[in-house]
């Protein structure tokens, strides 16, 4: 009797976990919730959708994995100051993946101006030009993929409508990274040095990383700390042309305890040894 009702409590247990399993896998399977994507219904006028205006933003840390592995094969994140111009099929997407997260933790949006692509960092800034008939948009680059062989770059619905591809699924497309506009273009040089703007009162904090003489030595400590911090990350010049320093700062923190916190961070993390500056260069 005994030997019976354990073996029927085993095979019960048994099928409860081969169920747990199929509902387990069935919720993998089942993220979005159309099966097969496609362009939204009924007519969309993208003509006045306006293109992605570049601007200084931080590299954030999700979706800039390096490298990341995709259906056994690796991709390695390029660096923003390398120059990149490709030629080569884009895709779009839709209804399928509108309202979902991308790779940033941003939420698609098939009518705005982004884009998702294998290896530019996010975020970061494109012009997208259509060979077959000269149109040319501006987007953002905000999600990873497409990982179709042979595709290039995958275009939310907006951005294919106004290039005149959203019809034909792919385009022979010419992709051209933008630079993004300068830390400087936020925070001015010299409203740093004279301080008029950062003042001890005004509750501006900056990190100070280290200075260098070398601009190439303070670009590395730029690309090694900027995903650790979540200020933006900047080199200020300073001295003759003879005799030139550049400081890698971060900020600006609102809060000397922000600042304070980051240090402590960076010096966990990384060899350089901080500090906080108050409102002045």
């Amino acid at each position: 009797m005994y030997s019976e009702f354990s073996v029927l409590r085993k095979t019960v247990l048994f099928w409860f976990l081969v169920c747990l399993g199929v509902v387990q896998n069935g919720c993998v399977q089942s993220r979005y919730t159309l099966h097969q994507d496609g362009a939204p219904e009924g007519e969309f006028d993208a003509s006045n959708v306006p293109d992605a205006v570049p601007r200084f933003e931080v590299r954030t840390i999700a979706g800039n994995k390096s490298p990341y592995t995709v259906n056994g094969k690796s991709y390695w994140i390029m660096d923003e100051s390398v120059a990149y111009l490709e030629r080569g099929i884009g895709s779009w997407y839709g209804r399928k993946f509108h309202g979902y997260r991308t790779s940033n933790g941003e939420v698609y949006n098939m009518y705005g101006m982004t884009a998702a692509h294998k290896t530019l960092p996010i975020p970061s800034y494109v012009r997208v030009t259509n060979l077959a008939n000269g149109k040319v948009v501006v987007v953002r680059v905000n999600d990873r993929g497409p990982f179709h062989e042979g595709r290039i770059i995958d275009l939310s619905f907006a951005a294919a409508k106004k290039l005149g591809y959203s019809d034909k699924g792919v385009a022979q497309l010419e992709v051209e990274l933008l630079p993004m506009p300068s830390i400087d273009k936020i925070i001015k040089p010299e409203a740093l040095v004279d301080g008029s703007e950062f003042a001890p009162g005004s509750g501006q904090f900056f990190l100070q990383v280290g200075a260098y003489k070398s601009q190439s030595a303070a670009l590395s400590v730029k690309r090694e700390i900027r995903q650790m911090l979540d200020a933006p990350v900047f080199i200020l010049k300073s001295g003759s042309s003879s005799n030139m320093i550049y400081r890698v700062r971060a900020g600006p923190y609102q809060r000397k305890s922000t600042a304070e916190f980051a240090r402590q961070k960076l010096l966990k993390h990384h060899d350089s040894v901080p500090f906080v500056v108050a409102g002045e260069s």
